[in-house]
């Protein structure tokens, strides 16, 4: 917001600025509009996130010569772009998203993580994270300096036409332009090619070592003891690229051998070089088919090589492979987040080989009712809760699809706002009763809110798109060729705004991709109960009011791992 804040009230007399903040512990929150540097009207109730939104609007509508100068706002949009890409890796606490008007995707989309190279990776791509190297500095000597240093620098494997430093100190976003030309000298002179580096650095030192007043800005600083801390710095980084430039780290495959049918196939040839030399003849595609698909011999996992477990662990992991897949369709994909692969590699480890064997190679029979499907495997047959299974698989889909989504477009949008309430009015013990609806009301306001305030993120990895307005539009397709029940969106939609812990990547993550697969399940429809007493459901969860005024959509996740 500026040095000492005067930024934000400068705002006030050349655009229309509104204020909504609410603090901890507080029903609703406040909003306060500005123009002309005026309060227009004193803070009105409303709902609320928690924290503090400023909303800029009609910027320069009063200064008619400095408007005309955003007519092309390209280069301004790109500086927007570019300071708010390092203010993401740097406070990794915070989540960032920053989406041009009209675009239909963000530019830049972080959300909260421990991880820093996480960071780096979801703001700069898996290209530029694959290649840094951590570096620390520290020096405690009150006589010659004293400063903290971490950070991360690129390798010889890094390839870019122009530097790329951010630098903060005292968590100040900042220049120090003896510092960067001393880098661009080791690594011109350590690297065999002279590749423009990228350069994280974070620097902690006492305040009063920092002079701010080099430039009117306060971008550009200097530091007492400079050149001491530079030549320490200087000698860290040399010293990790030289031992870096000593090995160079290359991606491979595995390549499968050929199969039997491949390698009789090049000994005919080999055996009878004048049908290989004679002129080759179209083949039906009919004729091409050289087994039954029906046959266990012609399934694909026939033709893999299988090797005893033991050397499982020294073979390319199956994470490993599909995010190399990932990375070959889009260079600065997301999905390689550490939280993502640790909830795949919990399926993985949490994996029942035994009843993996049963799915996999069993013979559906039939439904037994609307619950439970026949399965026959060997010798066996098996009643398999359909619903549990399906649940499971779809949140699978999610986790593996993760950022890779196709979309359902709705055909009218629907109200977030209207979908909360008719999942409260769902919930409740007496649908026809009036006396919690102006609860539902504040409740729904304020998770439309919250999910307005989330939706470049859940339409980021998720595909769920949200407008400005609060109306979902659009859904992701977990599975191909399967439409899930309408019916339960209001139910999915109320599960995001009070079950997900947004502050938390992981859960975040998991608690989404769980909701996804509770709704996209193959649930059964509503059987009549056979004494007569009405409409029964199957493990029909309902919703839970605690004390407090609050919900739980009390959906069961037991399921996930």
């Amino acid at each position: 917001m500026g040095f000492r804040g005067e930024a934000l009230a400068s705002m006030t007399y050349v655009a229309h600025v509104t204020v909504t903040t609410i603090t901890k512990g507080q029903l609703h929150g406040y909003r306060v509009s500005y123009k002309d540097g005026v309060m227009e009207h004193e803070p009105k109730a409303c709902a609320a996130v928690k924290g503090t939104q400023i909303m800029i609007e009609n910027l320069f509508y009063n200064m008619s010569a400095r408007r005309k100068n955003l007519q092309n706002s390209a280069d301004d949009y790109s500086k927007i772009v570019d300071l708010l890409s390092r203010f993401a890796i740097h406070h990794t606490s915070v989540s960032f998203s920053c989406r041009k008007h009209g675009a239909g995707r963000a530019d830049v989309s972080s959300v909260a993580t421990l991880s820093r190279i996480d960071a780096i990776r979801s703001v700069y791509g898996v290209s530029v994270a694959r290649s840094l190297m951590k570096v620390e500095a520290l020096d405690n000597d009150p006589s010659s300096s004293v400063f903290q240093m971490d950070g991360f620098i690129s390798n010889s494997e890094y390839v870019a036409k122009k530097i790329t430093m951010v630098l903060f100190i005292n968590d100040r976003l900042v220049d120090c332009t003896a510092l960067k030309r001393a880098l661009e000298i080791v690594y011109a002179a350590t690297l065999p090619k002279a590749s423009k580096p990228f350069i994280y650095m974070s620097i902690v030192l006492p305040p009063e070592h920092v002079d701010v007043n080099v430039h009117p800005t306060k971008r550009e600083v200097s530091l007492l003891n400079q050149e001491v801390i530079i030549e320490k710095i200087q000698s860290v980084v040399e010293s990790r690229l030289r031992s870096s430039n000593e090995t160079q780290i290359f991606q491979e495959q595995t390549v499968e051998p050929p199969s039997s049918s491949q390698m009789i196939s090049s000994k005919d040839s080999n055996r009878n070089p004048l049908a290989s030399g004679s002129k080759s003849q179209k083949v039906p595609v009919n004729k091409m088919v050289r087994t039954d698909s029906s046959d266990p011999a012609g399934r694909l996992h026939s033709y893999l090589h299988a090797e005893p477990r033991g050397h499982l662990e020294k073979n390319t992991s199956l994470t490993a492979v599909r995010s190399s897949v990932r990375q070959r369709r889009n260079p600065k994909e997301t999905a390689d987040l550490s939280s993502i692969q640790e909830l795949i590699a919990e399926i993985d480890s949490n994996c029942h080989s035994g009843m993996l064997d049963i799915v996999r190679h069993c013979t559906y029979i039939g439904m037994a009712d609307d619950v439970f499907a026949l399965l026959q495997h060997d010798t066996h047959l098996y009643l398999a809760n359909v619903v549990s299974l399906s649940k499971e698989l779809m949140y699978q889909q999610v986790l593996r699809r993760f950022a890779h989504f196709n979309a359902i477009q709705l055909s009218n949008p629907a109200p977030l706002k209207e979908l909360i309430v008719l999942a409260l009015k769902e919930g409740d013990t007496d649908p026809e009763s009036t006396e919690n609806d102006e609860l539902n009301e504040k409740i729904a306001e304020m998770n439309t809110e919250l999910l307005k305030q989330k939706a470049d993120l859940v339409e980021e990895y998720f595909s769920i798109h949200i407008d400005k307005d609060g109306n979902l539009s659009r859904l992701p397709v977990i599975l191909d060729q399967y439409t899930p029940d309408m019916d339960r969106v209001p139910e999915f939609v109320l599960c995001l705004g009070n079950d997900v812990d947004w502050e938390e990547e992981k859960k975040c993550f998991q608690v989404i991709s769980a909701a996804l697969g509770n709704f996209y399940a193959m649930h059964p429809p509503m059987l009549p109960n056979p004494s007569g007493d009405g409409l029964q459901f199957y493990q029909k969860r309902k919703l839970v009011r605690n004390n407090e005024g609050s919900l739980s959509c009390n959906t069961d996740f037991s399921g996930y791992t």
